[in-house]
């Protein structure tokens, strides 16, 4: 429930597998914070780090966190998508 860790979450999510580098270059967030809230996110078993080179890579490990992020999205589509244009 953290908006930090959610955007961490949803930026994996659409990205893939992404170096912390990568996270942190988002708008709202730092390499050290992304870091932290990657660290905590890696211990809760939310993603999963390995190394590449000089970088460290993460990615989602539980499928269904992805089918969850999936059907959120879907779900604000549809609802953008039925109101009456402004």
């Amino acid at each position: 429930g953290d908006p930090p860790r959610l955007r961490l979450v949803r930026e994996l999510h659409a990205g893939g597998e992404l170096t912390v580098g990568a996270l942190a270059a988002r708008p709202g967030t730092t390499l050290a914070n992304a870091s932290q809230h990657l660290l905590r996110l890696a211990a809760d078993g939310v993603v999963e780090r390995r190394r590449a080179g000089k970088s460290v890579v993460y990615r989602i490990v539980d499928p269904r966190l992805e089918q969850l992020c999936d059907a959120v999205c879907a779900s604000i589509r549809e609802q953008a998508e039925s109101r009456p244009a402004a």
